[in-house]
């Protein structure tokens, strides 16, 4: 527990009518309640409550008008009753509750003063705490057409009166047509009026989002995106994220849960978590930005087949993912990678990227070294120095998860040791095996053993990689083959060593964050730190335990 530090203001206040004694500092707000004589109550405990002033969400003055917005717990008949106060003479700080499962609510207390100056004096002195670099004014983007088509109504129910009770203007935009606000973040948006970027929405919207806000950072920056060598300009809005899609894979990472009262919490109290971004390259031509997975074989081909059967809902999903275990599918290539050198943390290390997570506070602050000394140098990267390690083989998928992927189906995700922001992307390759070993290895993925502790397994730290497939020869033959391979059946592979027979397809394609890509010959750089959300990572369980309940007054 943080201590308070200086005192800015102490007074003696009252809560549903028992005395407390209240205090403030620049960190803590705290309410102890006065213990009486223990002549006659010997056995009563002394209850105190404390809150980080960082996670008050707003205090307001009540008015007597403003009677029929309290709780339902009788609290102010009986003060009005009994003393007989104006109800101006109180006031209401809210603040963040934690629940399990790493969801947060907001939860309330309300304090009566002994006169109106008393009253306002906590007033202003509160609100001066809280006017640091808490958001004043978003741009919200609604997807009504994501998961369950409840983005819409989640922001207007359980969102928006959240805004308001802050103080937080919004600029709503509910999109119309897919990368409409990829779009207008590129061109239109007027960014300099605003504090932050909301989406409502899935991981499919917030890669919009990202699409848009990195794209034009850059053009204002003078940086070409195009660009492989370039060093992109780190985002200076922070984007906020209300997760109401099928997976909601980010929001799991960066906050613990996909609960959008959780998220929007989050976004009120100003939190700020870096994340790295991969951009994703073929031949001098901009592909994609990628934050959480780019998946070749396995995971590209479950994507590609169940894009084809949307009409089957989430349950898609499952059937590609069997149709394509028992295909069993393999793809011959060459991967190179540029390890990632001189930081700490392993893929395979017990280490859990958390809230204030000291493996990306070190790894991040070495590699903006790192990033000064090449532009120094006018070297972008160490690729003439001879670091780079090429693999060749057959792959059964080959996967870089720049965060744990963690989710429902996953609770461990495909790289449980992955970091949000540490500049790296775990490189995981997964060779040629029967189907039971593969299967062994997708069931570690739901269990608590070692996922890579299998010998047809091997996983790097990277923080640039290249794969090129072994019979590309060129865009429009890959193309060709690609559009070919969508109309195998599922049993067609009969010969599998023979790829000339044509019986088995010789390119898969790359899932990126759920995008399917057009080439599969890429080249992926880590540019490290370049956006921040509204989040502080996932807290540790202990954090919940240790914390009294606040709401137990």
């Amino acid at each position: 527990m943080e201590r308070p530090g200086r005192l800015l203001l102490q007074s003696e206040l009252r809560v549903r009518n028992a005395a407390y004694d209240v205090s403030l500092s620049r960190s803590l707000l705290i309410w102890k309640r006065r213990t009486s004589s223990p002549v006659y109550h010997p056995f009563r405990p002394s209850v105190c409550h404390s809150v980080p002033v960082s996670e008050i969400i707003s205090v307001r003055e009540e008015e007597e008008e403003n009677g029929s917005r309290q709780r339902d717990d009788g609290s102010w008949k009986k003060i009005r009753e009994r003393e007989g106060k104006d109800c101006r003479q109180a006031f209401t700080v809210l603040y963040v509750e934690r629940c399990r499962q790493h969801r947060w609510r907001c939860a309330e207390v309300t304090f009566t003063c002994s006169d109106e100056a008393v009253c306002q004096h906590w007033v202003s002195s509160i609100r001066e705490q809280l006017a640091t670099s808490r958001p004043k004014h978003l741009l919200v983007y609604i997807n009504p057409y994501g998961g369950k088509r409840q983005g819409k109504r989640i922001y207007e129910q359980k969102v928006a009166p959240l805004f308001t009770q802050a103080g937080i203007s919004t600029s709503v935009i509910v999109t119309e047509y897919a990368n409409h606000a990829r779009d207008h973040l590129k061109m239109e948006a007027e960014l300099k009026k605003f504090d932050g970027v909301v989406c409502v929405g899935g991981d499919g919207m917030f890669s919009e989002i990202i699409h848009g806000l990195i794209w034009r950072t850059q053009i204002d920056c003078g940086v070409d995106p195009n660009s492989p060598e370039e060093a992109l300009s780190p985002c200076s809005l922070r984007i906020g994220i209300i997760p109401a899609g099928s997976t909601d894979c980010i929001c799991f990472a960066s906050v613990g849960t996909n609960d959008p009262v959780t998220s929007a919490l989050h976004i009120i109290v100003g939190d700020s978590q870096p994340l790295d971004v991969c951009s994703v390259h073929h031949n001098n031509m901009f592909l994609r930005y990628s934050v959480s997975l780019l998946g070749y074989g396995f995971y590209g081909d479950v994507l590609s087949d169940s894009e084809r059967k949307r009409w089957m809902g989430p349950a898609r999903y499952d059937f590609s993912g069997l149709k394509m275990f028992l295909t069993h599918h393999y793809y011959e290539g060459t991967v190179s990678y540029l390890p990632a050198k001189g930081i700490i943390g392993t893929p395979r290390d017990a280490t859990r990227c958390r809230s204030g997570c000291v493996i990306c506070q070190h790894n991040g602050q070495l590699n903006s070294e790192r990033s000064e000394k090449y532009e120094m140098d006018e070297a972008s990267d160490s690729e003439s120095s001879g670091e780079w390690r090429t693999i060749r083989g057959k792959f059964l998928a080959i996967n870089a998860a720049s965060m744990s992927c963690a989710c429902p189906r996953s609770p461990k995700g495909l790289s449980p040791a992955a970091h949000l922001a540490d500049g790296t992307t775990d490189l995981i390759l997964v060779r040629k095996c029967s189907r039971f070993n593969f299967l062994r290895h997708l069931l570690r993925h739901t269990s608590k053993d070692d996922q890579f502790d299998l010998t047809f397994i091997e996983v790097h730290r990277v923080r640039r990689f290249r794969f090129m497939p072994r019979h590309c020869q060129s865009d429009s033959d890959l193309e060709l083959d690609l559009h070919e391979n969508s109309k195998r059946q599922i049993f067609s592979q009969i010969c599998k060593d023979h790829p000339a027979c044509g019986c088995a397809p010789a390119y898969s394609s790359w899932n990126c964050d759920g995008e399917i890509l057009t080439h599969t010959g890429i080249d992926v750089r880590v540019h490290g730190q370049l956006i921040k959300l509204f989040a502080r990572g996932i807290e540790e369980l202990p954090v919940f335990e240790d914390l009294s309940n606040p709401c137990a007054i």
